[in-house]
């Protein structure tokens, strides 16, 4: 309801919008008729900046330029719902980065949980499949505004020895326990979840009885604040839970890092994703199912492929190996053969006659001044993309200093996966289709100032 309403009121605005251009000296110096006392259910209908505004004073219109872009992005707004309407099977979720909003590293979509809703803000994640919240009472969860479970109506615990128990991980029933309870780690964080069901809603669309775990308890840093919407490919991911609405299919399309808007979007659904877009084979590894493998098979720096042992890119299911795409990750993350290679060649096309190298963090190819960086292109079965400096390279907030925005893989920590990670896809369309087991890559701009 609050959704429609929303609209309704985005309507209203509009019918202004015409009102403001048609409306005419006259019609403003008009006085304001008064209601009969035999009007009954009249409802008199006064323009929001007209002189019968029943707002008053504070009804001043704004600058003409302030309501042309205010109402620019209502209308983009309102599209993207009304083409939800038109075509079945299709949804749209605005995203933002949460670095301003949550200080986290992740992007996060609107969503709301429960009966009266409550609203979050949930880290979209592709390599993780059980959703996870903040529920009232978890100890250690990083939120003043968790979850409450006894506020909602349809809030049930899941029992155990239920389906959805036998899938959660980890899973844990206590002989005196009646619902069922898992655990996990993610990242530096170790979480405990009861494992339960509420309707949620996402980009408009209602799913009753989701099941996600409600965190009783959590440990270290790395847990998104307000939780988790998991769009791996296990069974209790959002994916296979929606599979009857959205097919399995989503795409999106992840603003600037630096971007303070909901500009991006999520795209749910077969309908609605792009057509003509360049796609690779989607690979599956049964030991780890969550994760979007695909065969990456070399990189070109400039017009060069650089030379990268077949060994350090090749998919192997037993060990993990092979290259996976992930939102949750920020800075992409090569295996040290790839790494290096890339990283040679970069330094070599910036040229001796820039500044010394220097690192920042964790980024080892920096440059005090101005340089020229040149394009890298990712090579996979069936497609290339090629990104531009702005996937590539990452500035200091002062100063002149840039670095390669990659790095290679922590020793010991994923030394046989390559991660491309959510810097290298922003600003393109990436859609992950599972029933036809493809990946696509499209340019789009869909970071806002």
């Amino acid at each position: 309801m609050a959704l429609r309403m929303s609209i309704a009121a985005m309507s209203v605005l509009a019918v202004a919008a015409v009102l403001v251009v048609a409306g005419t000296a006259a019609a403003a110096a008009a006085s304001c008729p008064a209601t009969p006392p035999d009007a009954g259910a009249t409802l008199q209908v006064s323009h929001a900046f007209g002189p019968c505004s029943p707002l008053g004073a504070e009804s001043a219109a704004p600058s003409w330029a302030g309501f042309l872009a205010d109402q620019a992005a209502r209308d983009a707004s309102r599209l993207l719902y009304l083409d939800s309407l038109a075509v079945k099977g299709r949804a749209y979720a605005p995203i933002a980065s949460g670095r301003q909003l949550l200080q986290t590293p992740t992007y996060v979509v609107r969503a709301r949980l429960g009966t009266p809703a409550q609203q979050l803000l949930l880290a979209v994640d592709t390599s993780n499949d059980a959703a996870w919240i903040p529920c009232s009472g978890c100890a250690g969860c990083p939120t003043s505004s968790p979850f409450n479970p006894a506020a909602s109506a349809s809030y049930r615990p899941v029992p155990c020895g239920s389906p959805q128990c036998v899938l959660a991980p980890n899973p844990s029933c206590s002989p005196n326990a009646k619902s069922c309870g898992f655990s996990l780690s993610y990242a530096d964080s170790s979480l405990q979840a009861a494992l339960s069901q509420d309707t949620l809603a996402v980009a408009g669309d209602v799913v009753k009885a989701y099941t996600f775990g409600c965190l009783q308890r959590a440990t270290g840093t790395a847990a998104p604040p307000q939780g988790l919407l998991g769009l791996g490919r296990g069974p209790l991911s959002f994916l296979s839970q929606t599979k009857d609405m959205y097919g399995a299919t989503f795409s999106y399309c992840l603003p600037s890092f630096k971007s303070l808007n909901f500009s991006g979007t999520l795209r749910l659904g077969r309908n609605g994703q792009p057509r003509r877009i360049k796609t690779t084979p989607l690979l599956a590894n049964p030991h780890r199912s969550s994760l979007y493998y695909v065969n990456m098979t070399g990189i070109r720096v400039g017009k060069k492929v650089v030379s990268i042992p077949a060994s350090a890119l090749a998919f192997d299911p037993a060990t993990g190996a092979g290259t996976v795409l992930d939102s949750g990750t920020m800075f992409t993350r090569l295996v040290a053969p790839v790494y290096l290679a890339l990283r040679d060649e970069v330094r070599r096309r910036v040229g001796a006659g820039a500044a010394a190298v220097s690192s920042l963090g964790g980024f080892d190819t920096c440059y005090n001044t101005t340089v020229a960086w040149p394009p890298v292109t990712l090579l996979f079965d069936g497609m290339q993309v090629t990104l531009p400096e702005e996937n590539v390279v990452i500035h200091t907030t002062y100063g002149t200093t840039s670095c390669l925005a990659m790095a290679a893989a922590p020793d010991g920590v994923n030394t046989v996966l390559n991660v491309i990670a959510s810097m290298q896809q922003q600003n393109h369309r990436v859609l992950f289709d599972v029933p036809n087991g493809r990946v696509g890559f499209a340019r789009e701009s869909c970071t806002a100032a």
